[in-house]
């Protein structure tokens, strides 16, 4: 019996960006206190709300972002993206996986369709992780790389280069201590592909963070030795975010623990699921020995009736031979 779970994915990471255009000064609201009392409200005048025009802002985000490879961007819709994975794998969803995949598909797609968006190793190694971790015990045989191939699919993702720098990074990190780790993050040395990724997002001013990125240092952490539970893993993560790459931590630690108690209750549900397993074949062997039982007494049956039908026939025979005489 293989090990069967309704475990849902890490949540969906819903990524969002600022407004694009910088309202006119005509179009600010202003509150003012009349001489003699009461409120003064200026409203924003209709000519500025016609003028408005996506991407138009005066700041740097919008510079880089406003052009029309993004405000006129035709971006699909999750249920889109679900379609063609529904599309591409062919099969149906084992009911007890349906919510799950469902949200696993939508969590990645609207991380990639964000304009803010850039896969990196690190990412990479993250998605494989948690796809292993949820979907490694998927009930028929061979269905879990047939997901995972229609997922990245449906997500416009390339499956190859996903797992080629996946396997750069680890290979990378094989034998490499935490301090190591640390090292690399804080030098951004691009002649390895841990510091190429935190070089890039330290001269990257609006580098987004994803969900499956903080997986992949949990990923890296398990790699250089550290002790996979939640309370050792926080301070290495906020070491790791804040202190070497200069970013926020909060969301990357929450991350983190969420990662810890999918994973326990996957694993709770795991030595359940084998424990049942155990009594099953148990009970199973204990009905066939009572089977074999059965079998091995009919057979003694069976020869004890032949053995007494012989003894009545060589009466009977001794009878007739007596009454012959």
């Amino acid at each position: 019996m293989k090990f069967q779970t309704s475990a849902l994915l890490l949540v969906a990471a819903a990524a969002s960006t600022n407004a694009f255009t910088q309202l006119s000064n005509n179009a600010r609201t202003g509150v003012a206190l009349r001489e003699g009392g009461g409120l003064s409200v200026d409203l924003p005048d209709i000519e500025s709300q016609i003028s408005y025009q996506p991407g138009a802002a005066d700041t740097d985000f919008a510079r880089r972002f406003g052009g029309d490879k993004y405000v006129n961007a035709d971006i699909r819709t999750v249920g889109e993206a679900f379609t063609e994975f529904t599309e591409v794998y062919g099969f149906q969803i084992n009911a007890l996986y349906k919510n799950m995949v469902t949200d696993i598909v939508g969590t990645i797609h609207l991380i990639t369709v964000n304009a803010r968006f850039v896969r990196d190793p690190v990412w990479s190694l993250g998605i494989l992780s948690a796809l292993d971790l949820l979907l490694k015990n998927y009930p028929e045989a061979g269905m879990y790389e047939k997901i995972t191939s229609a997922l990245f699919t449906s997500c416009g993702l390339d499956e190859a280069s996903i797992r080629a720098d996946a396997k750069t990074i680890e290979d990378w990190a094989q034998g490499k201590s935490k301090e190591d780790i640390e090292a690399a993050l804080k030098s951004g040395d691009e002649s390895n592909p841990l510091g190429a990724v935190a070089k890039g997002i330290k001269d990257d001013e609006f580098w987004m963070y994803s969900r499956y990125f903080g997986i992949g240092l949990v990923k890296l952490m398990e790699m250089t030795g550290v002790e996979m539970d939640k309370d050792e893993v926080y301070p290495v993560m906020e070491n790791w975010m804040t202190t070497q790459l200069g970013r926020p931590h909060m969301t990357a630690c929450g991350d983190s623990d969420l990662f810890f108690r999918v994973k326990d209750k996957l694993d709770m549900m795991e030595t359940l699921m084998k424990e049942i397993e155990i009594r099953e074949k148990k009970r199973m062997a204990e009905r066939l020995e009572k089977k074999a039982e059965a079998a091995l007494r009919a057979v003694e049956r069976e020869e004890t009736m032949k053995e007494e039908i012989e003894k009545e026939a060589d009466a009977n025979r001794e009878r007739v031979g007596a009454n012959s005489d």
